[in-house]
């Protein structure tokens, strides 16, 4: 496969896909992002957004594509990584399209005032060719996190809901 055609493969994947796994130095994260002048952006580290852990300014990481239909791998790519200083041209065009792909944002009218004070905005560019996907399937346990969706049942509930369905017959 050509460099371009490689580079085409990247873009076209990336924009079609709303997430995207990266890992800089440690494990890799699902990032929500945007495509922008060709290179995937992502905004984190900061209260309330994504985190961005192992990923510096002049460093290098892995972006894994998955199908926005299927879920699957389509393509890895290395990334190299920039953070954008606020304020500028770079930082204000990639704001501008991440706004509008950040969902449920509690502050959505001062959204960008808080991201230029207390978050880091990324430009992931791709650098060289795509790499080989395994044929493994490279599963792993989900990192920890607060945002838990599942917890015991109180201890009380299997008695209300059968009291409840006593009342009813």
């Amino acid at each position: 496969m050509t460099s371009h055609l490689d580079q085409a493969l990247v873009e076209e994947a990336t924009k079609k896909s709303g997430l995207i796994w990266v890992r800089g130095d440690g494990p890799a994260r699902a990032l929500w992002h945007v495509w922008h002048e060709g290179a995937a952006h992502v905004v984190g580290d900061g209260p309330g957004e994504q985190p961005l852990p192992g990923l510096t300014d002049g460093g290098t990481a892995e972006v894994t594509v998955r199908s926005k239909d299927k879920g699957g791998r389509l393509v890895t790519w290395t990334a190299a990584v920039r953070e954008l200083a606020p304020g500028t041209e770079a930082w204000e065009g990639a704001v501008g399209e991440l706004k509008g792909k950040r969902l449920n944002a509690p502050d959505a009218e001062r959204m960008t005032e808080r991201w230029a004070r207390e978050c880091r905005v990324l430009r992931l560019e791709p650098r060289g060719t795509t790499t080989e996907l395994p044929d493994e399937s490279l599963s792993a346990p989900p990192l920890p996190s607060p945002a838990v969706t599942r917890r015991p049942i109180p201890a009380a509930l299997p008695r209300l809901l059968l009291k409840r369905r006593a009342h009813r017959g």
